[in-house]
This record gives C-alpha cells, structure tokens and sequence, in this order.
C-alpha cells in the first residue's frame, strides 16, 4: 500500500464529505465524491448527486478546467470505465491530463471491477488505492453488498422501552420515543432505497413509511429532493385493506404475496405485485431479498412487528439494528422487541456489537451490529 501524505488524508476526507452529500438522492448508484488537487491547492470538486446526473469526476473536472492538466484527482470509488447512462469517467480524466489519480475504494460492478484504474494507468497516470477504504466502503455498504452478495444491506428499526416493549398488549404504541428520536427516523428512511414491513403493522398502525424530511432551499432548487424509497409490504395472501394509507399513492409500493395466491379483486391502486416463494408457511425471506436485489435496492429499512424482525434475525439476514430506548417502563405484559426461537443455552446468543450511540434529547440511540458482520 502506498505511503499517503497528510496532504492525500485531507483531500480524500474533503471528497468523502462531498460524497455524502449524495446520501438521500443516488440510488441506486453508489454516493461518490471526488477533490481535484495542485498540492494542498483544491481546484476542482464534486459529487454525484443523482442517478442517471454526471459523476462526481465531471463536476470536479469542470470546476477545475484547463488547471486540472497535472493534478491530483482524489475519487471515493474507482472511476468508471464504460458507457452507461453517462459517458466513462475514466476517459474524462484522461482527456483532462490528469497526473495521478488517488481511488479509496475499487468499484466491485460488474462493468467497472478494475477496469477503470486499468484505463488510467494504460494512459500513463499514476493510480493508488486504499486511502481511507473502510470509510468509503462504510458510505455504500449497501452498494457493495447488493454487488457482492447479491442481497440489500438489511437495518431493523426498532424502539422500545426500557424493560424492552414496542407496544402495549392492547397495540398501542404511538409514541415511545420523542420528537428528537422520530425525527432522526426520518433521516435513516431518506437514505434507504425500501422501507418494508408486514401486514400485521400495517393492520395495526396504518403507517404511511414515507420521508418527511425538510430540504434546503439550495438542495430545492437543484432537484436534489430525496428519492422516495420504495414501500415493500409483506402479505402472503393479499389481504391488505384497501384503506391502507401505504395505498395512498404518495410513494411507489410493492406488494409482496405467495407465487401460488389467487387472483383477488381488491384494488390495490398503483401498487405493484409480484408472488414469491413461501417456506414454512410465510413468504421467502431470502427470495424477498433477491427480488429486492434484482430490483437495484441498496439499503432496506425494516419498519415492522417482532415476528418478521425476529425471523430476519434468526435466520441471519439482518446486518444492522438501529435501535432507540425511551426512558420508559411499559410492562411485562406490553408486547416483547423481537420473537426469537428459545436459546438452551448462552452459547446460541446473539451477540451484537455497538458502532454508534448517541442521545437524542430524552431517548438514546443504538447503531448495533451482528459480530459476524
């Protein structure tokens, strides 16, 4: 691995910032930012701001014009090298006579997968690679594992009490946590490409799963509102009543049902519906992923009961919880966080590791993670 400056850490870390900036708009491309550079003199920056919009690379390269021919260019993802809905990357930075090209993290896509820094370093441009890659890889986890594993990067939601409730026994639960908390929701369901629950929630709560986030009048005025994710309902036997505000039509939804359901004659508005495959009695968990994969979803918020939350969990298909405690005590008969299959032992726990946690305003937050992961 290269020996990087400090001049290369903060240039990177200028382009990871930018990137982020692409977090509620890109999907399904992966957010990427990129810093063009004389020495510590930046010269040109970008980022990509929408699928289907220039890469980070033509913004950076049009801010920088004729002053780039020599430069550092600093890129959170390996430049692409083929013609997708937007000419190669790599071509633009070789007609701009960059010197060197500094890439934190190669592109695992199939049409891209090295060929990019191939392209650069056949026209004689230096590349290296690595600085900061865990943070770049960290901005798109669920790019790289939608690419590498052939699944969404899965998120449970969850709030609950301290004696570890989400509901009363009567189903009451508006609201554990306070507005800090349901306001920092709002965030993680911009940044998702699904947010996806089951029929039992939707009977219960009638949730709406859409993002009401406020947008600057900067972002408002370049289009760069947050895509909406899409709203995936799991109902085996399309019994979702047609009162449903996720029928509303404010936000694209899927509907999730067994391959073998009968036809029904409910109107089901402009949802779409696509049968899978069942086991045991309930949808496919994995085959609900692979459609979700097939359909470009990155990132999948699940906003739902304990029974789907528990079983994503136990069968291992869940790659982070997000989690919010309320300083309050429901009862042992309020209903449990997450339905598990009974442990014999302490070797079967599940044990979790904490990435983040923070206080908003009377309730905490958890960022936790399975230690597999």
């Amino acid at each position: 691995m290269s020996d990087f400056s400090a001049i290369d850490h903060a240039h990177m870390a200028a382009a990871l910032r930018l990137a982020e900036r692409g977090l509620f708009t890109t999907q399904p491309n992966p957010r990427v930012g990129c810093v063009i550079a004389q020495g510590e003199d930046v010269i040109g920056r970008g980022w990509h701001m929408r699928a289907g919009g220039p890469h980070a690379e033509v913004f950076a390269l049009a801010e920088a014009e004729a002053r780039a021919r020599g430069a550092t260019a600093y890129v959170t993802l390996e430049p692409c090298a083929h013609h997708g809905r937007t000419p190669p990357c790599a071509d633009a930075l070789i007609a701009a006579g960059i010197g060197r090209v500094v890439v934190a993290h190669e592109d695992p896509f199939t049409e891209v997968d090295g060929r990019g820094i191939e392209r650069l370093r056949a026209a004689g441009i230096a590349v290296e690679t690595g600085l900061m890659k865990p943070l770049a890889a960290e901005l798109n986890r669920g790019f790289f594992s939608r690419i590498g594993r052939g699944r969404p990067w899965v998120r449970l939601k969850l709030a609950m009490s301290l004696d570890g409730r989400t509901a009363l026994a009567n189903g009451e639960s508006k609201w554990i946590t306070g507005e800090a908390a349901r306001a920092d929701v709002q965030r993680w369901r911009a940044r998702s490409s699904v947010i996806l629950t089951g029929l039992g929630t939707v009977r219960a709560d009638n949730p709406r799963l859409t993002v009401r986030l406020s947008v600057s009048a900067e972002d408002e005025a370049a289009d760069r509102r947050p895509v909406a994710p899409l709203r995936v309902v799991l109902d085996s036997r399309l019994r979702l009543p047609a009162s449903a505000h996720v029928l509303d039509g404010s936000a694209p939804t899927l509907l999730l049902h067994a391959r073998d359901c009968a036809p029904v004659d409910l109107d089901f508005g402009s949802a779409e519906r696509v049968g899978v495959e069942m086991v045991d009695d309930r949808l496919d968990l994995k085959a609900v992923l692979g459609e979700l994969a097939r359909r470009e979803v990155n990132e999948v918020q699940v906003e739902a009961g304990p029974t789907l939350c528990g079983a994503l969990l136990a069968e291992g298909l869940v790659d982070e919880l997000l989690l919010y405690i309320a300083p309050v005590l429901l009862g042992d008969r309020a209903n449990p966080l997450l339905a598990l299959p009974l442990l014999s032992d302490m070797a079967g726990r599940w044990n979790l590791k904490t990435v983040d946690q923070r206080v908003l305003g009377p309730d905490s937050r958890w960022l936790l993670r399975p230690e597999e992961n």
